[in-house]
């Protein structure tokens, strides 16, 4: 290793401990005290850093450990005399630890992962009032929707089989493929409550619809549609918070398209993007005019359940040998037929079924385009019949005039790739 190689390394670690003793020093006061402000945390990062190398050095690793052993001892020092004041926490003591280890892994050659622990624990230390609010918050059904959701992704995901099954056209089914599906999108949707919890606002329909529109954008139109009836002082800021949802729909499937097949993001980014941009400028647009404004919150229920993570599923795969038998029997046709019918129910499961037809070579790169726009379309059409049907005059004369050209931006980009 070069004396260049070792500056910086010894570089990154002081930075890393300059940021966390910043936070922590800012964080102090009289009745907070803490024992080791941003000297001291740099100076603890350089200590770890200091100690990775003696370690090399002697060719031992028991000079390290014994540098942590000292370290491990002053800290218990300071958290027995701090104690001593009533202040029983240890998020100070943990940090500092923390630092040294990070120190360590800087001169280990692991500088990325260590500068990236070190903003994530900066992040979490800022942090501590939204969190103790957020915990706060919580409820029971919280907890069991956090546990559900560890459970399909940590226990059951790893269980399942990474292989197709059935004859043609059920070969398409692969178990533990499909279960990435379900916990793709209930993390999403899990994702959306979770921010939603911690930045509740004044503008809490416009975020509503925006995080609503991760999980699903037809869901958001159908609530705030019953909702303008039930409130129709609300339909203006129910509205605006409805073209967030779209926005987010058109905006989202290149990112969902990139789980299952990342090649044919490079084909339907544009015209995603052309009609997820005019939906935005016209949400902009009505952002300004300030009438989306209120000082109403919309209650926001726990999106996650066991239940409709396991219908997600069933009509993914159902879908998907329905694409996969059009596609035999019907050729190219099929699959733009079936992903008209099905993307107005769901236009995820069209994505993603698309997007796995498509990276086992079934179908071509335009007729996945095709078909993914085509989706799209069907599905906002659906969704503007919904805010009609089920919504509140204002509402609706508030959102539809961004369909047209939301679908003329899709029906362009469609008429090119013919």
């Amino acid at each position: 290793m070069s004396e260049l190689d070792l500056y910086i390394r010894f570089g990154i670690a002081l930075a890393i401990g300059t940021l966390i003793g910043l936070e922590r020093e800012h964080a102090s006061s009289p009745e907070v005290p803490i024992f080791a402000g941003v000297r001291t945390f740099a100076l603890i990062a350089l200590v770890g850093a200091a100690a990775g190398l003696a370690a090399t050095a002697a060719a031992t690793p028991w000079v390290f450990v014994g540098a942590m052993g000292v370290m491990g001892l002053l800290l218990a020092i300071a958290y027995f005399a701090l104690s001593t004041r009533n202040d029983i926490g240890l998020t100070t003591e943990v940090t500092a630890l923390l630092t040294f280890l990070l120190g360590a892994l800087c001169y280990w050659g692991y500088g990325g992962i260590a500068s990236a622990v070190g903003v994530v624990t900066v992040v979490l230390l800022s942090l501590k009032g939204e969190m103790h609010r957020f915990a706060r918050r919580i409820t029971r059904e919280d907890i069991y929707a956090t546990l559900k959701l560890a459970v399909i992704s940590a226990v059951v995901l790893p269980l399942l089989p990474d292989r197709n099954f059935g004859p043609v056209p059920f070969d398409v089914l692969n178990p533990y493929r499909i279960w990435i599906m379900v916990v793709l999108i209930s993390g999403i949707s899990f994702l959306g409550y979770i921010l939603m919890q911690l930045l509740p606002g004044r503008n809490g329909i416009g975020l509503t619809g925006l995080l609503g529109g991760l999980a699903s954008s037809t869901a958001v139109t159908v609530s705030f549609s019953g909702r303008s009836k039930e409130r129709p002082e609300l339909a203006k800021p129910l509205a605006f918070g409805m073209v967030l949802a779209w926005t987010v729909m058109f905006l989202r499937m290149p990112l969902e398209i990139s789980v299952v097949d990342p090649a044919l993001v490079a084909l339907i980014w544009q015209p995603t993007l052309a009609a997820g941009g005019i939906a935005a400028l016209y949400a902009i647009w009505f952002y300004r005019r300030r009438e989306h404004e209120t000082d109403s919150a919309v209650a926001l229920a726990n999106p996650f359940n066991l239940t409709p993570a396991l219908q997600f599923a069933l009509a993914y795969a159902i879908i998907l040998v329905i694409s996969r038998a059009a596609t035999l029997y019907l050729g190219n046709s099929g699959v733009l037929l079936t992903a008209v019918v099905a993307g107005s129910i769901d236009v995820t499961a069209v994505v993603l079924t698309v997007a796995e037809l498509h990276r086992l070579g079934d179908i071509s790169s335009l007729t996945a385009a095709q078909a993914l726009i085509l989706g799209g379309i069907a599905n906002t059409v659906v969704k503007a019949a919904i805010a009609i049907a089920l919504g509140d005059r204002v509402l609706w004369r508030a959102a539809l005039p961004v369909v047209p050209l939301m679908l003329a931006a899709a029906g362009a980009a469609l008429w090119f790739m013919r």
